[in-house]
Formats: C-alpha cells, structure tokens, sequence
C-alpha cells in the first residue's frame, strides 16, 4: 500500500443568452489576463524592474505556453497538454488534466488547482524533464481517503490536499526519489513529502513544510 502525502455595445435592449455567455466568457478571460500580469509586474518588481498593468498584461500574453506531458500509473493514460497559454489556462486542458487525474478507485473527477499544475510544471523546467512525469495519484475522493486512513493511519491525512485537487505524488523515470525530493523544496511551492520506499515524492500548493 502506498502512503500518502499517496482546467460591448451599450444597448437598452436585453442581450440573449448567447451574448450574455460570449460576454461573460470576455469577462473571465480579461480577468484571466489581469492576473496573469499583476504577477508578472510582482516578480518584475522583485527583479528591480516595475511594469505598468498594461506592460505586464502585454508581457503575459508574449510569455511562452505551459506544457505538461503526464502519465496516470494506475489507467496507463497519457497526456501532452498545453494548459496555460496567451495569459489563460485553457479550459479544454484543464479539463483533459481533471480526468487524467481523477480517483482512479472510482472514476471520480474534480477540478485540479492551476497552482498544483504551475508547480509541477515549473518542478518539470527545474529537472530539465521533456518526457512524461509518472503520476502515482492525483485527485482523492473522501471515500477513497477514508479507506486509505483505515489501512495506513500514520501515512493518509484525514485532510488531505488530494481530496481538494491540491497535491500530487509523482515520480521522474531515471531520478531518484531524493533528487526529485531536493529538486521540488528548492521550488517552496507548499508542502513536499519524501516516499524512497514507494518511490515517488509528494508536492502540494498547502503550506510550506516537508517530511
């Protein structure tokens, strides 16, 4: 048993439902970008080097796609998902990553954070990886948690971060586990869980700490 840690025109007439769709979707996809580049004016800042919203919005939309290529261990699926691009995550792939890592157990799929995929992501640049990386387990349903607690207390939270799409285990072919253990808490991206063992290695968007 493995242990835990184990995706304008002004009018007075009402719009249709079309319009209404078309423009919330604008809406969500401005804010997307406005993220996109209050972070990068951040670490800009942080550099020495300060955008303006417009700068860092123009700066996001230049900035290079995010890539994943992930393998589930437990279904044999594979996927190579371009899931941030232009300054949004996108939607399609967010939703090909949900059901890649779903509860295997059960095939109960729920929404992955963007954050755990930026992490694992930049885990992937920092290793210098352009093959798959190995899932060991994704998403956790409560009832697969519940019965992962009864067979091993001391190694599944009864909170886990997999119960909420924030946590991954995975591990690099041709790595070890260590390398892969130092690699992820030089990133300090949340919490990262070392499992030489079970080969693989735990990392969440939860709290800075390791074990």
């Amino acid at each position: 048993m493995m242990k835990d840690a184990d995706a304008r025109s002004i009018t007075t007439a009402r719009p249709s439902a079309g319009e209404s769709h078309a423009t919330e979707r604008r809406h969500l996809d401005r804010r997307h970008l406005l993220r996109a580049g209050l972070g990068l004016a951040a670490a800009a800042s942080a550099g020495g080097t300060l955008f303006t919203g417009e700068e860092a919005e123009a700066a996001s939309l230049r900035a290079p796609p995010r890539v994943l290529t992930l393998v589930n261990l437990h279904t044999g699926e594979k996927l190579h998902a371009e899931y941030w691009s232009k300054g949004r995550y996108v939607r399609d792939a967010m939703r090909a990553v949900n059901h890649l890592l779903r509860d295997h157990r059960n095939n109960s799929v729920h929404a992955i954070d963007p954050k755990l995929l930026d992490l694992v992501h930049a885990l992937s640049r920092k290793i210098g990886r352009r093959g798959p990386i190995e899932i060991v387990s994704g998403y956790r349903s409560p009832e697969t948690n519940a019965m992962l607690r009864e067979a091993d207390h001391s190694g599944v939270a009864q909170n886990s971060f997999h119960m909420r799409g924030m946590a991954i285990d995975l591990r690099v072919p041709n790595m070890s586990t260590r390398q892969l253990q130092r690699a992820a808490l030089s990133l300090r991206g949340g919490g990262v869980g070392y499992y030489p063992d079970s080969n693989f290695v735990h990392v969440d968007v939860g709290p800075l700490r390791h074990w």
